[in-house]
């Protein structure tokens, strides 16, 4: 982590306790960031976007390097109110923030934690703050490069929009934006995305609410681009969620052909409907995973399929830090049975000449290419046809992994 201690900022108490009290949830009930965030953030209306913006950003840095600033503060692990203050200090301290004289920040030893601080630099799963285990699978996996990639995981993310092309353009897109005093710029090499150039709130502009756009990671923008889809195909979303990826499709079939969106939670088809209805997609047909027959009906009908399958995530620990902090190694091991189960399932869907991807968010081998190269060494009807590998550290974004496979015969 890069600090800077010339920053020029006061601290305001109420803040900073809506940033004590979020950590408490978080830390000790075990609740999501992201919930804890928006709930925190709907406290007191008179916040403006600063205060909402410190906030948010303070919470997630202190979530991000929870590990990191456990050992400098010394509170080992134990996440008392008064451990959370000591927390803070550290948070503040680091970023050169100069402390008020409240009774809270009495003898804080600014020296020692700056010290510290350079003195953890020497242990990666420290310095990176992640559990050990992470760190031992990651170089397992990856060698060397893990180093990079963990260190660019720990990067803020970036803002990044899909124009959706059922509506407007991204030309006209960024003018609209514009008008609400959104500044944003393109991406050389994805197509329809837009990315801010400082974090504004999308969602309550106007150019939102008319579905003029979707907020979509940029390597999450290729995943759709990648299956090749034309207008006028049927196309089966295997594990569509709440349908980033759905509308995508939608947008690059120009409302022609028909999408099947499947999952087997009903709560986020519900949600992708809302979604499609703010988008104008018309050609996308839900169905909710409620029995074995729902898939058998589909078999070898689709002209594509997405296999969006469920991982480990750790390729969008930028956006999701607190996964560090809740996945364990046997979940990683269970989920690569799932994703083999998936493949094995949804690649009856495809008929002869049709095309799948799998894709995932993850970085790791065992999760991406060894799953198509095991899939393929006991399907001789398809083929390996591309592959694409999105590394954080190569492309400033997501992790993803994503391969397009054809049916043969």
């Amino acid at each position: 982590m890069s600090i800077n201690f010339e920053q020029k900022m006061r601290l305001h108490r109420n803040l900073v306790l809506a940033v004590i009290d979020s950590l408490n949830y978080i830390y000790n009930d075990g609740l999501y960031a992201d919930k804890v965030v928006e709930k925190t953030l709907k406290r007191d209306t008179r916040w403006g976007s600063r205060d909402r913006g410190f906030i948010a950003e303070t919470v997630y840095d202190c979530v991000r390097w929870k590990r990191l600033y456990n050992e400098i503060a010394g509170t080992k692990n134990h996440f008392t109110q008064e451990n959370l203050w000591k927390i803070f200090t550290v948070w503040a301290t680091l970023k050169g923030i100069s402390l008020p004289d409240w009774k809270q920040f009495e003898g804080t030893p600014v020296r020692r934690i700056k010290g510290k601080f350079d003195e953890l630099q020497s242990q990666r799963a420290i310095r990176e703050s992640i559990p050990d285990w992470l760190d031992k699978l990651g170089e397992k996996e990856l060698g060397k490069q893990w180093d990079k990639e963990i260190q660019a995981l720990n990067q803020q993310a970036a803002v990044v929009i899909r124009a959706n092309t059922l509506k407007t353009t991204k030309e006209k897109l960024q003018k609209m934006l514009l008008e609400d005093l959104i500044e944003t710029e393109t991406i050389k090499g994805y197509t329809d995305a837009l990315q801010l150039t400082e974090r504004k709130n999308v969602f309550r502009t106007d150019a939102f609410k008319h579905g003029n756009f979707e907020v979509q990671d940029a390597s999450s923008q290729l995943v759709a681009e990648f299956l090749e889809v034309k207008p006028g195909m049927r196309v089966i979303d295997a594990c569509a969620g709440a349908g980033g990826k759905t509308l995508h499709l939608a947008a690059l079939m120009e409302n022609k052909g028909l999408i099947i969106a499947l999952d087997i939670y009903a709560n986020k088809l519900k949600e992708l409907k809302r979604r499609a209805k703010r988008d104008g997609a018309h050609n996308i047909e839900v169905r909710h995973i409620d029995s074995t027959k729902v898939i058998k009906k589909l078999y070898n009908k689709a002209d594509r399929v997405l296999i969006d399958a469920p991982c480990s995530g750790l390729g969008v620990l930028k956006r999701n830090p607190d996964a560090k902090w809740k996945l364990q190694p046997e979940f990683i091991e269970n989920i690569k049975k799932t994703q083999a189960e998936i493949l094995e399932t949804y690649a009856k869907l495809v008929k002869v000449g049709g095309k799948m991807v799998y894709a995932t968010c993850s970085i790791l081998p065992s999760e991406n290419e060894k799953q198509v190269e095991n899939f393929l060494n006991s399907h001789k009807d398809f083929k390996f046809i591309a592959e694409k590998k999105v590394s954080p550290v190569a492309s400033g974004y997501d992790g993803f992994y994503m391969a397009l496979l054809e049916k043969i015969n």
